[in-house]
């Protein structure tokens, strides 16, 4: 994981200083939680597949925090933040590792790479690496948010993209991790609740699984805010 997050950071800095504003949004407003929320709302509202009665505590999740969901977007558009070349699908499986020295040789899978934050690329790999359990774990008691493990990768991103990185950056770090989070669920719920049309599924239940996965990991991550 440390190695990882390396990778990562080195894939952040060595792009520090490309124009980002000249790449294409291949997916607009890919991480704009504030729209995210937008859309998820509607999906409370249309109820097309008559699913939201089952989910009055999820959607209650979701509906409590909508104030967070302004606050990285508030801060690149008011110019706290830089906008970056981000991954945007930074999991573990999209990075090389060398099988002896465990290092990793290079970040791969770019087609999702466009203007971003570079702390939702972090954030991303929190969501997914510091926590043990399957994305979709039925048994909520088996998921919880790794603080050990958000201490080892944000230790290995700081040592390569750190140099690169502005103060807000390494102050909004935390943020990324615990927003992604958060709008990864809320993306899970909302196809959920549209019957399953983004996401792919094996079974009737998968995507609110996610979600809920999403969301025990957001509330841990409440719990620990300080130490993070």
């Amino acid at each position: 994981f440390f190695n990882a997050a390396k990778a990562f950071g080195t894939f952040q800095c060595l792009l520090a200083d490309y124009p980002s504003s000249t790449l294409h949004e291949t997916i607009p407003n890919f991480h704009n939680t504030r729209s995210r929320f937008a859309d998820f709302k509607k999906a409370v509202g249309d109820d097309l597949k008559g699913r939201a009665a089952g989910v009055q505590e999820e959607i209650d999740f979701v509906l409590s925090r909508e104030g967070d969901t302004g606050i990285l977007v508030d801060m690149l558009s008011n110019g706290e933040l830089p906008l970056r070349v981000t991954h945007n699908d930074t999991k573990l499986n999209n990075i090389l590792i060398d099988r002896d020295t465990h290092e990793g040789i290079c970040v791969i899978d770019l087609d999702t790479t466009m203007p971003g934050l570079s702390i939702n690329d972090f954030g991303d790999s929190i969501r997914t690496g510091a926590n043990d359990c399957a994305e979709d774990e039925p048994d909520q008691s088996k998921v919880h948010f790794d603080l050990h493990l958000y201490e080892v990768f944000a230790k290995g991103y700081l040592s390569t993209a750190g140099a690169s990185m502005s103060l807000a950056e390494k102050k909004s770090l935390a943020w990324g991790a615990r927003l992604m989070t958060l709008e990864c669920g809320t993306r899970f719920l909302t196809d959920y609740l549209e019957g399953d049309h983004y996401f792919h599924i094996n079974y009737e239940t998968q995507n609110l699984n996610r979600a809920r996965t999403q969301f025990k990991l957001t509330a841990d991550m409440e719990r620990n805010w300080d130490a993070m």
